[in-house]
């Protein structure tokens, strides 16, 4: 986001279609005998033998193998498991169960397929648009030097009459054991003082992040207790350079880590005592009960949270970003009802002081992880407006994040503006 056998094409059982073919030799082999001229007393003895039941078809003719005449090898049956049916019509058969076996298999599939696509189906309540909370994705680009004062002032023409009010600025990576060298976000002070001059009210979030050692043997471990206290320590960091706010993106997180909902508490804490945002981006909730326990039994890679952990998370934040792409939907309508569906999931357990952020994709790629031609702005978009018109049309608290500006087009930004901000 995955029968009827043994009968001929008439319907007869295998046997029953070739039960004359042992027939046609017997017959053959007792004109022989006779044409020889078989004694009386032969004769006599094979009638008391058929009496007593001794005599098998097989059994009786004795004749010169050279002397019968040869079967066609069409008709004549071949050592095979289904001995008799000939071979175009066992091609047939198999054919037949291949097939059966294959909608099977996509049965579960396709009927989940089809409820996302009933799921896009109807309009959106009024007024279910922007209520000026939402967020942007921005890459490393504007800390690290190549950005300038002019690419500050298109940002500043680019969301003027947006809704947007947070930016996650990528701060990182973090290193695996938590730290974070300064080094890498030489002009984060420079960044925050021209948004704050060029967009007053805009604030920005340090974006600092790093591959998890869940499903492989390199990355962070959260179950380190020294690790969780050096991210902390990060945390103080960046806000100590001006930043106003703590967004985190650990992957691939896998549902009820513990020390993950440990180290927000710790997060949380600083973040408060500072006066400061902390804001997470989240994997997305379990389209069908459990499924993230299921995706794990057969591939390592959960994927999901189950709608409880989301709700555990949800309440430990100020915000949660849904990463509600890369779902490998193939249709628009598919996509777009799996992101109304994301959309009623979160909000069903995201507690009214949580800005609950669905995220859009503002970036183009083909593969099996994320279609192009499917994962798009308008649908996101209206995904987004169906699950919150369905489950909490009037809440306050909501948006949408905007993930990536680097890879964004036009065609991406005019339709965020005319289908979302309006």
């Amino acid at each position: 986001m995955d029968r009827t056998e043994g009968t001929t094409q008439n319907g007869n059982h295998p046997a029953e279609a070739n039960a004359g073919a042992d027939v046609q030799p017997l017959a053959q082999a007792q004109t022989e005998a006779e044409a020889e001229g078989q004694t009386e007393a032969e004769a006599e003895g094979q009638t008391e033998a058929e009496a007593e039941g001794q005599a098998e078809p097989e059994a009786l003719p004795q004749a010169d193998p050279e002397s019968q005449p040869q079967a066609d090898p069409e008709a004549q049956p071949q050592a095979d498991p289904d001995p008799g049916a000939p071979p175009r019509r066992r091609r047939r058969r198999w054919l037949r169960r291949a097939a059966l076996a294959l909608i099977i298999a996509l049965l579960p599939l396709l009927t989940a397929e089809t409820a996302l696509y009933i799921n896009y189906t109807g309009d959106p309540a009024p007024g279910t648009h922007t209520r000026n909370r939402d967020a942007l994705w921005l890459g490393h680009a504007w800390v690290d030097g190549r950005k300038k004062d002019a690419d500050v002032t298109a940002l500043a023409r680019r969301l003027q009459g947006t809704g947007i009010r947070d930016l996650y600025v990528h701060s990182g990576p973090l290193e695996h054991d938590g730290t974070l060298p300064k080094s890498v976000y030489p002009r984060a002070r420079w960044f925050i003082d021209a948004v704050h001059e060029k967009l007053p009210g805009v604030r920005v979030q340090a974006f600092l992040g790093d591959v998890l050692a869940t499903e492989g043997p390199d990355g962070m471990r959260l179950d380190n207790a020294d690790t969780r206290a050096a991210v902390v320590r990060s945390a103080r960091q960046v806000l100590d350079t001006g930043y106003e706010g703590i967004h985190l993106d650990l992957e691939p997180l896998h549902s009820g880590d513990r020390n993950y909902l440990t180290l927000l508490d710790a997060l949380r804490r600083e973040t408060r005592s500072r006066d400061a945002l902390l804001s997470v981006a989240s994997h997305q909730i379990d389209p069908l009960p459990a499924l993230h326990s299921v995706a794990g039994t057969f591939t390592d890679h959960p994927k999901w949270w189950s709608q409880e952990f989301f709700g555990q998370v949800a309440r430990r934040v100020d915000q949660i970003a849904v990463m509600s792409y890369d779902t490998a939907q193939p249709l628009e309508s598919t996509y777009g009802g799996y992101v109304a569906q994301q959309t009623s999931l979160a909000l069903e357990v995201t507690p009214p002081s949580t800005d609950l952020l669905m995220g859009l994709p503002f970036y183009w790629e083909s593969n099996f992880d994320h279609w192009g031609h499917a994962e798009t702005v308008p649908a996101a978009v209206r995904g987004v407006r169906l699950g919150l018109s369905r489950t909490d049309a009037d809440r306050a608290r909501f948006g949408v994040a905007l993930y990536i500006d680097f890879a964004a087009t036009d065609a991406d930004w005019r339709a965020y503006k005319e289908d979302w901000v309006r």
